[in-house]
């Protein structure tokens, strides 16, 4: 699976805050998240911090390195309530009806199956729970993935919709994203 790599870490925060787009979501205490998609955990590691030990947060990535950077990183913070799983999107399931939100960050363009990874994500959410995509617009960016493979907000719904949710809302993130709500049907 090719992947886009950013700069460095810091220089994201600049144009993508990940703990302004948790609170956003409505992360908080107790919740449980997958990130599908984690890499070195520039969500999940927010998102641990914000959910609290009552909260959970499992990121998967195909990147062993990635995870196992994940976990050192939250080794140092002391966060015990965050687990690394290397998988594909396509192949884990970490649960069935576990989740209250399952994230994908800037990244469902990037698997070869987005419909199984999709049908994953709605047997590891629980009934009440949500999915969010977080993803590039198909535009110009100055950098990002190529434009080909990128979903508009219209492809990427369609496609959340064919595996069985329903989308609540669609929403502008600057400067150059979407976020797309989606419940089960």
């Amino acid at each position: 699976m090719p992947h886009f790599h950013y700069h460095d870490e810091e220089e994201r925060r600049t144009w993508q805050d990940p703990v302004v787009i948790l609170a956003d979501i409505g992360l908080g205490e107790g919740i449980v998240v997958i990130d599908v998609g984690c890499g070195q955990g520039f969500f999940a590691l927010p998102a641990a911090r914000r959910v609290g030990n009552s909260g959970r947060v499992f990121g998967i990535d195909i990147d062993p390195e990635a995870v196992a950077m994940m976990m050192e990183r939250a080794g140092s913070e002391g966060l015990q309530n965050i687990e690394g799983v290397v998988g594909t999107g396509e192949e884990t399931v970490i649960c069935e009806g576990c989740a209250d939100v399952v994230f994908f960050g800037i990244d469902l363009h990037d698997f070869s199956d987005p419909k199984k990874v999709l049908a994953n994500a709605r047997r590891m959410m629980k009934t009440s729970g949500r999915l969010v995509d977080l993803d590039w617009k198909k535009e110009e960016t100055p950098f990002g993935p190529p434009l080909h493979i990128r979903f508009s907000e219209e492809e990427a719904a369609e496609l959340i919709e064919g595996a069985g949710f329903s989308v609540i809302e669609v929403r502008n993130i600057p400067p150059w994203f979407y976020r797309i709500t989606a419940v089960s049907q």
